[in-house]
């Protein structure tokens, strides 16, 4: 399968300020759709009318589904741009050839809480490129307490 670029997850550092940043540019965005823990709101998935998602994360969720993204979390680098992949073998197979050609990683794979097998790779220029298999419910599980 050729990948599809279906989402764009902005890294933020107040969830609350950008949620009402985002809703102030037209976006609608339900409180109902907000996950939130009891440190506060964490995520957001705002589907587009093209089929494009616009995803909002906290920097505490971005710990748990970036290994890397401590090392990174200083220099600027605020998104991931996640393309889906066909199946989980997919996504393995693309994070191991890009890493195998120099380029960087963030996250080796893995299956994420929301239940794709998930990797982070580095562009040349430090942008984080999340490779996505479609979610499989046997792998979903709750999302961490942070």
């Amino acid at each position: 399968m050729e990948p599809v670029l279906d989402q764009l997850n902005l890294v933020v550092r107040d969830m609350a300020r950008s949620l009402e940043f985002y809703r102030a540019i037209g976006l609608t965005i339900p409180d109902d759709t907000v996950w939130r823990t009891q440190t506060g709101p964490h995520h957001v998935e705002v589907k587009m009318p093209n089929g494009f998602e616009l995803a909002l994360d906290s920097e505490a969720l971005a710990e748990v589904y970036d290994g890397g993204w401590q090392a990174f979390k200083g220099e600027g680098n605020r998104s991931v741009m996640s393309f889906r992949l066909g199946d989980a073998n997919e996504v393995d197979a693309v994070y191991h050839r890009v890493v195998a050609l120099g380029f960087g990683s963030s996250q080796p794979p893995y299956y994420a809480f929301w239940g794709s097998r998930y990797a982070i790779v580095v562009d040349p220029d430090g942008n984080h490129v999340g490779l996505m298999s479609p979610p499989d419910p046997a792998q979903r599980a709750m999302p961490p307490d942070i």
